[in-house]
């Protein structure tokens, strides 16, 4: 019984894991329909996103299954409570792949990102793939390492947020107002998807430390 109860514990892990996976897919092929205007790309991500939604009700529903029926305690409460919070925050991820998606598709078949900031969307959307492939590593290893050099990545996303900002509110911009706003939602978008996988860092330091993250801990004294 203890040893199927340690088996669900490791799949719904593993399903953590595979979830990441598929958001730095949609993420990828999110910032290739947004920045080679690509329609097909942009379809794909807003179709997949009902498989990551998917995905999260399923986590979910096996999560509070095994936290009304087995008791858990210790490391495997930490592990469960830490799950439902974490799935919440990759679907979220998902949902802002596709609103990036949504956006390549609204602006086709013109460009959304002007040129002058196609070398800074390339790099924001890096950054945050690279992070959501770094969350799901650390989460496979269950290893701080990797969940702090996750962490470490978000001063470069608000460096390049910050970037974008001082060219759109420069007196010398180009392109219009329309273009400013798709800039602002476009680069909100990369930004909550590092912020997401920020969190999602964090709560791995929870489930091997049982040290809860600074702000949650705030909260609950």
């Amino acid at each position: 019984m203890r040893e199927s109860y340690r088996e669900q514990l490791d799949e719904i892990l593993s399903d953590l894991v595979a979830m990441s996976e598929r958001i730095a897919t949609a993420v990828r092929r999110a910032t290739r329909a947004l920045l080679q205007v690509d329609r097909t790309e942009a379809e794909w991500v807003i179709s997949s996103d009902e498989q990551i939604d998917q995905m999260r009700a399923d986590i979910d529903a096996r999560a509070f299954s095994l936290l009304a029926l087995q008791a858990p305690v210790a490391g495997e409460l930490r592990l469960l409570v830490a799950t439902l919070r974490m799935v919440t925050e990759m679907e979220r991820m998902g949902d802002l792949a596709a609103h990036v998606a949504k956006i390549a598709r609204m602006r086709y078949p013109e460009p959304a990102v002007p040129e002058d900031l196609r070398g800074n969307f390339a790099r924001m959307a890096e950054v945050a793939e690279a992070m959501v492939l770094g969350v799901g590593r650390a989460l496979q290893e269950k290893d701080i390492d990797d969940a702090e050099a996750v962490q470490q990545r978000d001063d470069e996303m608000d460096d390049l947020r910050r970037s974008q900002f001082r060219l759109m509110l420069g007196d010398d911009w180009p392109h219009g107002v329309e273009a400013a706003v798709d800039v602002a939602l476009l680069g909100r978008y990369y930004e909550r998807i590092a912020d997401h996988a920020d969190a999602i860092a964090r709560r791995l330091v929870y489930i091997v430390t049982g040290q809860l993250p600074e702000e949650d801990a705030v909260t609950s004294s």
